[in-house]
């Protein structure tokens, strides 16, 4: 512990004043706001919290025994997910696991073998640490089809471990499943998750869980699409699937243990179905019904009774009790023209069965705008700035439109592989969800696990390797906001917040397209600089560019492609007329343009040709300036643009009409909420400081004493800080103390810090 006192003598700014009226209270904070999203992305769950120590148990991954180590004089051969073998001499068909196999001393492990033998066979099995023997048994098969189990127990710890069947010299076999699992899983479930990954996660005492996606709901093509139906079968008949993440999926964590580890955690199941999209392919209307009868179906499993047809299969897997299933949500970032009805037929048969259930809708390219909508998902990706600037953006939604559910959000670049600074980012948006929580029901950051061996997105908020596990800084952020929820948003007002104003940059423009073709011409700059435009003299980022008689040409297919004009000039006017010839969006016009990172661009018939918009490029990551708006743009049109550009304002016109005025907006250094727990009888309030000086702040509460309160910082002196698995710890919260005078706290919040005080009132 230590005393917040000591960074007093280093605040030099002028104090933030914060008056607190519990009283008055304005809204309760959703029960289900804080919540957790699991995909099977990183080796989530394969290879993560599904403790299958065998890679590719099944023989499905290929036609080839894929992480199976196999002497050539064995004879391989992979045949309708079988293992042909054999042995010429004696040899041993190896597997490592993921990454190797990690086996605690003293902890039981059940050894599973169904396979083929010609012959009566007995088969020496072996785990190995390092190559050498550390445990051996012998199992006998007589002959035919077989499965045969076995006690596995280490007298050591093995952090790299691998499982050797070893062949004698004539044996044949055709393996068919080979299994080495733990019986110490979480709460000693069969067929349960790893405690330790469990554990952090009841850690967080997550309010509800989103399942199976994600992008692994819609798959590449339909044949890929997640198909809960396929993930309740017995372990050695369950669909091996390829996702989008590089890797098979044996569905081991399947619906039923979805439904399963929900309750375990005391969280609401949030059920994700395909909605007949995905991300190349749409089912035709005529071939739908079977989709919306997965979708009731898996209500059903969940929460039918058993007498039920689902439910009675439900019963039959070992949970005759019903799951309570609570939300449903329909598709996966799909939306526009294909989602709307395919949304209204699941919405419309979902509802006639089980009205009790919440249903979501995505806002992917606009939302199903002729059918009841209860909750809408949004998602978020961007860069610490975006989110600072953005902690506000929920205090002017409409309130009459649907809830909203903030599905995925990540700071995800600048963010390293998890650093404070980003952390600090979601902490000042959450603290915008959490006092518009009337609104806002329901947040999950994304993505929730990664093997360190198999990051196929970054950040990720837990990171693990086959022994251990840590949480980043912005774990420890989820769950310091989790643990510290009030139950209600009360009155507060702020003064002498600091703000730091960020102009637009200065630089050159160009255009560009996203997964669309077009032309430009007549481009006219007008300048206090001398400037001249030639479009032989532009510069292309991306393929697909050509010139011919002054049009300027994209053919291809590239998401963002650019034809630059680079000079410096801090004002202009350009005017130019562009025509799309094809594809998905519209046009790009990048203003303030220093490099293929850092820009402005006005984003016409963006978002799957759906909206018009202005995005700020900083360091990659981009930030909405202003409102988007409805638009498309048509093929085969020539449309009149024009903007005044400067470092203060932004005009934006599309054919003579005014579409956008925006100027910088200013991005706050300190952020909070402040709420009451009525339960605790407290006020509960989290300060957030993005800058690099300590900030003093008074708080007056009306109705608090006087005494000493306690609190948790999470801090560091370094934005840049990261955790890792040598360091596990680095950025994690430490208690700390401050003293209430009068209804008065007094503290200093220290530089790039979270701050969480709890102050009881009367």
């Amino acid at each position: 512990m230590f005393s917040l006192i000591a960074w007093v003598a280093f605040a030099k700014a002028e104090p933030v004043t914060i008056k607190i009226q519990p009283d008055k209270i304005l809204h309760p904070v959703s029960k289900d706001l804080y919540g957790i999203f699991f995909e099977e992305i990183n080796c989530a769950g394969d290879g993560g919290i599904y403790p299958e120590l065998v890679r590719n148990r099944s023989f499905d991954e290929s036609d080839k025994p894929d992480f199976w180590e196999i002497p050539s004089y064995l004879h391989p051969k992979v045949s309708n997910g079988k293992l042909y073998v054999q042995a010429d001499e004696n040899g041993d068909i190896e597997n490592k696991g993921f990454w190797g196999m990690n086996l605690e001393k003293g902890k039981p492990y059940t050894l599973t073998i169904t396979g083929d033998f010609p012959e009566k066979t007995d088969l020496m099995v072996q785990v190995l640490d390092n190559g050498q023997p550390a445990y051996s048994t012998e199992m006998a098969f007589n002959g035919g089809g077989q499965t045969k189990t076995a006690k596995v127990t280490v007298n050591k710890d093995i952090k790299k471990g691998s499982l050797a069947l070893v062949m004698g010299k004539g044996q044949k076999a055709a393996f068919d499943y080979v299994s080495l699992y733990p019986t110490a899983t979480y709460k000693n479930r069969t067929n349960g998750l790893r405690p330790g990954l469990m554990n952090m996660l009841v850690d967080m005492g997550p309010s509800f869980m989103r399942f199976p996606g994600g992008c692994w709901v819609e798959g590449d093509r339909m044949a890929q699409a997640y198909r809960w139906k396929t993930t309740i079968t017995s372990l050695d008949t369950r669909r091996n699937v390829p996702n989008l993440w590089g890797y098979k999926s044996t569905n081991g964590l399947g619906y039923h243990e979805y439904l399963q580890m929900c309750e375990d955690l005391g969280a609401a199941p949030l059920f994700v179905v395909n909605c007949g999209m995905s991300h190349k392919e749409v089912v035709p209307m005529s071939e739908m019904d079977e989709y919306v009868q997965d979708a009731v179906d898996a209500v059903e499993y969940a929460n039918g009774p058993v007498n039920s047809k689902w439910g009675a299969i439900r019963a039959a897997n070992g949970h005759p009790k019903p799951f309570n299933l609570k939300y449903l949500e329909i598709g996966n970032e799909n939306g526009g023209a294909p989602y709307a009805p395919r949304y209204r037929m699941i919405y419309d048969a979902v509802k006639k069965r089980f009205p009790e259930v919440i249903t979501i809708a995505d806002v992917w390219g606009g939302t199903p705008d002729k059918s009841p909508i209860e909750t809408v998902d949004e998602h978020y990706y961007s860069d610490p700035t975006f989110f600072f600037r953005n902690a506000n953006r929920y205090d002017s939604y409409d309130r009459k439109g649907p809830k909203v559910y903030v599905g995925e959000y990540a700071v995800t670049q600048g963010s390293g592989t998890g650093n404070l600074i980003g952390a600090l980012g979601e902490a000042a948006f959450m603290t915008g969800m959490e006092r518009n929580s009337d609104h806002v029901v329901m947040a999950s950051y994304a993505p929730l696990f990664a093997n360190v061996n198999a990051k196929a997105w970054n950040p990720d908020l837990i990171y693990f390797d086959a022994k251990d596990v840590y949480g980043t800084p912005s774990y420890y952020v989820q769950k310091l906001f989790a643990q510290n929820k009030p139950t209600h948003i009360v009155a507060s007002q702020a003064t002498s917040i600091p703000e730091d104003k960020l102009p637009f940059p200065t630089g050159g423009f160009g255009v560009g397209t996203w997964a669309t073709q077009a032309e430009f011409k007549d481009i006219q700059i007008t300048s206090a600089a001398s400037i001249s435009v030639k479009a032989q003299a532009g510069k292309t980022i991306g393929d697909g560019w050509s010139v011919a008689d002054g049009v300027i040409k994209q053919t291809g297919d590239g998401e963002g492609p650019l034809y630059v004009f680079p000079f410096q000039s801090n004002s202009y006017s350009l005017k130019l007329k562009a025509k799309k010839t094809g594809g998905r969006e519209g046009f790009l016009i990048a203003c303030g343009f220093k490099d293929s990172r850092n820009f402005v661009w006005f984003n016409l018939g963006g978002w799957g040709n759906s909206q018009h918009g202005i995005e700020y490029a900083v360091d990659g990551g981009k930030n909405q300036v202003g409102r988007h708006i409805n638009g498309t743009i048509e093929t085969g049109r020539w449309y009149d643009i024009a903007i005044d550009y400067s470092p203060e304002r932004i005009v934006c016109r599309l054919d003579g009409k005014v579409l956008f005025d925006e100027k910088p907006s200013s991005s706050p250094k300190f952020f909070y909420t402040a709420g009451l727990d009525k339960n605790r009888h407290e006020v509960v309030i989290k300060a957030v400081q993005a800058g690099p000086t300590a900030q003093p702040v008074v708080i007056d509460i009306a109705g608090a004493g006087s005494g000493s309160v306690r609190g948790t910082v999470l801090a560091n002196s370094d934005p840049k800080a990261e955790n890792s698995l040598a360091n596990p710890k680095r950025v994690s919260p430490t208690s700390a103390t401050a003293k209430v005078t009068a209804g008065k706290l007094s503290f200093t919040a220290r530089p790039y810090s979270v701050s969480i005080w709890r102050i009881p009132v009367r």
